[in-house]
C-alpha cells in the first residue's frame, strides 16, 4: 500500500458527506484512517467519522516511531487520542499534523501560579483566521482562587495585547 493507494469507498463517502475538505495528508491506521485536513484532524473508522476536531483543539501531539503510534492530547482535557499507524506504509501525516498544530498557535506564554503551579496562555487561530485566547492548565487549575484568577487574567490580557486583540 503506497502513498497513492485509493481510499476504500466507505471512507471516501464518509469524508464527502461530513463536508471535510480535501485532506493534506492521510495515514492508514489499524482499524481506520486519519486525515490532516486544512482546518481539522479527522479519523474515520468503519466508514464513520469518529473524530473531527479543529487544530486549535490540539494541545500537543507526539509520535513514537518504535510503537508506530501518535498520541494527540486535547486542550479541553478529554482522553488522549492514540492513533496506531499501519507499519511499513509511507505517510506525511505526522509532519503535516505537526505543521497544522504549529500554524494554529500564534503566541504562547507560561503562567506562573501560586504554590508552584503553572498554566499556559495561548493565542490560537482557527482555519478561517479568527484568533482567540486559550488557557491550558492541569486538572488542579482552580480559577476560583483569587490569586490564580488574577495571574491567569493578567497573562491572558498580555497575550491578547501582544497580537493586537482587545484585552
Amino acid at each position: 500500500m503506497g502513498l497513492f493507494t485509493r481510499l476504500p469507498d466507505n471512507v471516501g463517502r464518509a469524508l464527502r458527506t461530513s463536508g471535510v475538505g480535501r485532506p493534506l495528508a492521510r495515514a492508514r491506521l489499524a482499524g481506520g484512517w486519519a486525515f490532516a485536513a486544512r482546518s481539522e484532524l479527522v479519523v474515520v473508522e468503519a466508514g464513520d467519522v469518529v473524530v473531527r476536531r479543529e487544530w486549535c483543539d490540539v494541545d500537543r501531539a507526539a509520535a513514537d516511531p518504535e510503537t508506530g503510534t501518535i498520541t494527540v492530547e486535547w486542550v479541553d482535557g478529554f482522553a488522549p487520542l492514540v492513533l496506531r499507524l499501519v507499519p511499513g506504509v509511507p505517510t506525511t501525516f505526522p509532519q503535516t499534523l505537526r505543521e497544522r498544530v504549529q500554524w494554529s498557535v500564534v503566541h504562547a506564554a507560561p503562567v506562573e501560579l501560586p504554590q508552584g503551579r503553572s498554566a499556559r496562555v495561548a493565542i490560537r487561530r482557527r482555519a478561517d483566521g479568527e484568533m482567540f485566547s486559550q488557557v491550558v492548565g492541569g486538572a488542579d487549575l482552580n480559577l476560583a482562587d483569587p490569586g490564580v484568577a488574577a495571574a491567569v487574567d493578567a497573562a491572558e490580557s498580555a497575550a491578547r495585547s501582544a497580537v493586537g486583540l482587545p484585552a
